[in-house]
């Protein structure tokens, strides 16, 4: 699978997407507001959970133009930092957020693989960025992401997920889907479990499901771990 990425390929995509909402979901601007509303609804609830995450400092990781940044977490946090590899998708970030970029804090141009968190983070979100990393890096990058929680941090994956069960591989832009359980057991290698997990809805027929993780490290077990169910997944859904 590991094959099937090449970063320079990647960044080679990404140079010539135009830094849009339409662009940064390739062609799909239209789940945005869906995307967002389940978003906030997965995020609220870690917020509210007993032992919740501070709301002092998050950090974007594969920002685009902020989309995420703007419209979730800035909201919602003192200060938002943001990681992304592509040089006008960062350069945009401060225009495209426009009157809450005073809340912006350090913006790294850096793909997530060189990637190293310097501060403390309450929240650290990860969307439909870590298919362009490869096994062995997703690992090391999501553990470099652990080590840099605050108390009560958590990591948030949400990611596609392919319906067959197998990794499905994207040659034009250099990228992998990975099951469900690939994931898992992703989580697992890193020693981070999950205190929550929803799948995403009001997305169209014909596109990847859309999980969203809450992890957190397994040393640092919250009282709220028994959220798995909470968003009414099937286990049907739990099992691809």
């Amino acid at each position: 699978m590991n094959g099937a990425i090449n970063y320079e390929k990647s960044l080679q995509y990404w140079a010539d997407i135009p830094p849009t909402v339409d662009g940064v979901l390739g062609g799909f601007g239209f789940i945005s507001e869906a995307d967002i509303e389940g978003s906030e609804l997965f995020l609220k609830s870690l917020l509210s959970s007993e032992a919740s995450p501070s709301t002092k400092m998050a950090l974007d990781c594969g920002a685009g133009i902020g989309r995420i940044t703007k419209k979730l977490l800035l909201p919602n946090f003192e200060m938002v930092d943001v990681v992304e590899p592509d040089e006008k998708f960062i350069n945009s970030i401060k225009q495209y957020v426009g009157e809450l970029s005073s809340k912006l804090g350090m913006l790294y141009k850096v793909g997530l693989q060189e990637f190293t968190p310097v501060r403390k983070y309450d929240v650290i979100w990860n969307q439909w960025v870590l298919g362009y990393l490869t096994d062995k890096d997703l690992e090391a990058y999501l553990i470099r992401c652990r080590n840099s929680l605050s108390k009560n941090g958590v990591i948030v994956v949400k990611e596609n997920v392919t319906s067959s069960g197998k990794i499905e591989k994207d040659l034009t832009d250099s990228s992998v889907t990975r099951s469900y359980k690939q994931y898992l057991s992703i989580f697992k290698k890193c020693n981070l479990k999950r205190i929550k997990q929803c799948k995403q809805t009001n997305f169209p027929n014909g596109i990847y499901p859309v999980y969203m993780f809450a992890l957190v490290p397994k040393e640092l077990e919250t009282t709220n771990q028994e959220q798995n169910n909470s968003c009414n997944i099937e286990q049907n859904e739990l099992e691809l």
